[in-house]
């Protein structure tokens, strides 16, 4: 499930964003994508690639790795975001659901540190 005001777009800096064509109240659920879930194995040969970027930590361990579909895999970082995700991991999916209210146009952002506000360093430069 994807909201139908949400869109892929250009993002200044970054490659591709999901955007807003409606205002959001906070606490919508944006997004309910499926996952593909892999392996750790899998992970040493998916880390050689560009889709390491795209890969979640999966599994009450974190030993297993999973790919995320719809949307989810174009959310940008941001350390105080205004969108979280939440991992499901009975029906393996991931919930998108805004933190925050967010207005027409606007970007929406995950924090890739899991929280909404982690401000732990990330692998790679924020613009």
């Amino acid at each position: 499930m994807i909201q139908l005001y949400l869109h892929i777009l250009p993002s200044k800096n970054r490659g591709k964003g999901v955007f807003t064509s409606e205002d959001i109240k906070s606490g919508t659920v944006l997004e309910i994508s499926p996952v593909l879930i892999m392996e750790a194995a899998d992970r040493i040969h998916l880390d050689k690639t560009r889709l390491h970027d795209y890969i979640f930590e999966w599994g009450e361990t974190g030993k297993q790795v999973c790919m995320a579909l719809g949307y989810v895999p174009i959310y940008n970082h941001a350390y105080v975001s205004n969108c979280t995700y939440e991992m499901d991991y009975e029906s393996d999916s991931i919930k998108i659901i805004a933190v925050q209210d967010i207005l027409k146009g606007e970007e929406l952002f995950i924090n890739y540190n899991g929280a909404w506000n982690d401000d732990t360093p990330i692998w790679f430069d924020v613009y």
